[in-house]
């Protein structure tokens, strides 16, 4: 039978500054640990530590940029565009514009 998600919950994000996280489906909303979907947003100037997720990552931006580290150096990434990171890779997530970023991570 199809799930309703009639809300998202807000999910306390990691880095150096406030960043609004509203996950749609995933192990806190929908006790999914499958998938998740999450509506991001991000200010100017946030950084948040690097890491080697155990899982493929599709990040959709809807307005502003998105920087994607990686070990050979990074990629900005622009509303309109997308970006797959794999499992195992070290990759770091900011928002170097003064506008800060807004996206949707499928992951």
């Amino acid at each position: 039978m199809p799930q309703l998600v009639p809300a998202p919950t807000r999910i306390t994000a990691a880095g150096n500054k406030p960043k609004l996280i509203d996950e749609y489906v995933g192990r806190v909303n929908s006790k999914s640990s499958n998938v998740s979907v999450a509506h991001m947003r991000s200010p100017g100037g946030w950084l948040e530590p690097g890491q080697r997720p155990e899982f493929e990552e599709v990040t959709v931006v809807l307005r502003g940029c998105l920087r994607v580290e990686h070990e050979d150096g990074h990629l900005d990434v622009r509303a309109g565009q997308a970006v797959i990171t794999r499992p195992g890779e070290w990759i770091r997530y900011s928002t170097p514009e003064a506008e800060g970023a807004e996206y949707v991570a499928v992951c």
